[in-house]
């Protein structure tokens, strides 16, 4: 095991030794938030706040370049674009704790806040996202309209805790996670100082540790109503909190959608772990409540939900991206 991890560093450092050549300074500078502008065509997705887009788990903004690259969204923020949104994807770490990248998301906000000149911005968050914007509107409520959870772990996910509940699988996902995918995920976007801590998130994401969030610093968001103090299937929730921000979830209940798309068997993890499939592959579906729930049961797994990796879908399937123009139409017609 000492020469595994032993190799897998030294993998590491060549690979960020041999990426980082040429980078300058300004290329290494801190995360920063990602604006798509595109020619509107309509004002029909033209909210009153910009919107900011929270990835998740191993997530990013946009590996490569506009040009020749891919986005975590893919598809979904020129679309909002067309259709009026003031738009932008933020940058987060791709693998740490929920306050390490609320804190980073903070930043973030207020980088968009002086961009557009508007005193708050609407959050959307698919994944740990969904927990991380509500990191976000727990301690920076006044910089925040709404919130959005799209798959959020707000109860976390049993994968989580089954990975760390045995010791070689945390080994080997640690290995993987810190010296391999994480360092990839930040240089392709020419970010190699992002810091990962694969341990750390893992262990945010666990049904344990966000258990502990929520009793801690959303305590307030289970007091007004809008988060479960625990996961249960009852979408009796409120849509707004005493600061008045208001609350969206989503979530589906698909594994296997495509046989093309690179998630097929990673979307197995959660049938496994849960025993049923009554979650997207990743999230059990109770666990995704927060606010108004829109809808539970669409037909797309885990990664379709944010249209990964280039909006593979099933045949019968929603489009994501339309999900995400009239749910910025939603926020518009709430003056949001």
């Amino acid at each position: 095991m000492r020469t595994l991890v032993k190799t897998a560093k030294m993998a590491s450092a060549a690979a960020i030794a041999g990426l980082a050549i040429g980078l300058s300074a300004t290329t290494q500078a801190e995360p920063s938030v990602l604006q798509v502008k595109e020619t509107a065509k309509s004002d029909y997705a033209k909210t009153k706040f910009p919107i900011l887009m929270v990835h998740g788990w191993l997530g990013w903004s946009r590996i490569g370049t506009e040009s020749v690259g891919l986005d975590y969204w893919y598809q979904i923020l020129p679309d909002m674009a067309r259709n009026g949104s003031t738009v932008f994807a933020a940058q987060l770490s791709p693998a740490n704790t929920t306050a390490y990248r609320g804190e980073q998301l903070i930043a973030q906000v207020e980088d968009v806040i002086a961009i557009t000149g508007k005193p708050k911005v609407n959050l959307i968050g698919h994944s740990h996202g969904g927990p991380t914007v509500l990191y976000v509107a727990q301690t920076k409520p006044d910089y925040i309209a709404s919130i959005t959870g799209v798959a959020g772990t707000y109860h976390g996910s049993k994968v989580a805790d089954d990975i760390q509940g045995n010791k070689l699988s945390r080994t080997a996902f640690n290995i993987l996670g810190d010296y391999i995918v994480g360092p990839l995920i930040a240089l392709g976007q020419l970010k190699p100082e992002l810091k990962i801590d694969f341990d750390a998130s893992m262990k945010s994401l666990s049904q344990t540790g966000s258990a502990t969030f929520n009793s801690t610093v959303a305590k307030s968001a289970v007091a007004d109503g809008v988060l479960a103090s625990s996961e249960n299937c009852s979408k009796n929730l409120r849509p707004v909190d005493s600061k008045g921000i208001q609350y969206y979830s989503w979530t589906g209940v698909a594994q296997t959608t495509n046989l093309l798309d690179i998630d097929t068997i990673l979307m197995q993890l959660g049938p496994l772990s849960y025993g049923n499939k009554d979650n997207d592959g990743m999230v059990a579906r109770c666990s995704a409540y927060i606010g108004k729930v829109i809808n539970d049961s669409y037909k797309l797994n885990h990664t379709d939900l944010a249209n990964m990796m280039f909006g593979l879908t099933g045949l019968f399937a929603q489009d994501p991206v339309a999900l995400y123009r009239q749910h910025a139409n939603r926020l518009k017609l709430q003056g949001l």
